[in-house]
């Protein structure tokens, strides 16, 4: 229940986004999940076998609440970085309003 509640708050920050910069909603909602797993999974995997190779754990007597709660942060990190990359790249890409152009007609 907890996970489907973090893809919602990870689905919807990437909606508000690509909402805000004119982007595509659904599509960068479902690019937001799918970088949570691909970066859970994948860095999860990396870690869970170091940690095999080293002799600190072994992979076959963890329980799979424990390891969500293992794999989580790194799904959590993916998403957040991509996020601020994609708020940085949308900014920087987004036109210039010169100040002096705004003020072309006004009395004030």
């Amino acid at each position: 229940m907890l996970g489907l509640i973090l893809l919602y708050v990870i689905g919807k920050k990437f909606h508000e986004l690509a909402d805000n910069y004119e982007k595509s909603k659904w599509g960068y909602a479902i690019i937001g999940v799918i970088v949570y797993y691909v970066g859970a999974i994948g860095i999860g995997m990396i870690l869970l076998i170091l940690l095999e190779y080293l002799g600190l754990i072994n992979i076959d007597g963890i329980n799979d609440v424990v390891l969500s709660f293992m794999i989580a942060p790194f799904g959590i990190l993916s998403c957040y970085l991509l996020y601020r990359f994609l708020e940085k790249k949308w900014e920087r890409e987004k036109p210039k309003v010169d100040s002096d152009i705004e003020q072309i007609g006004n009395k004030d």
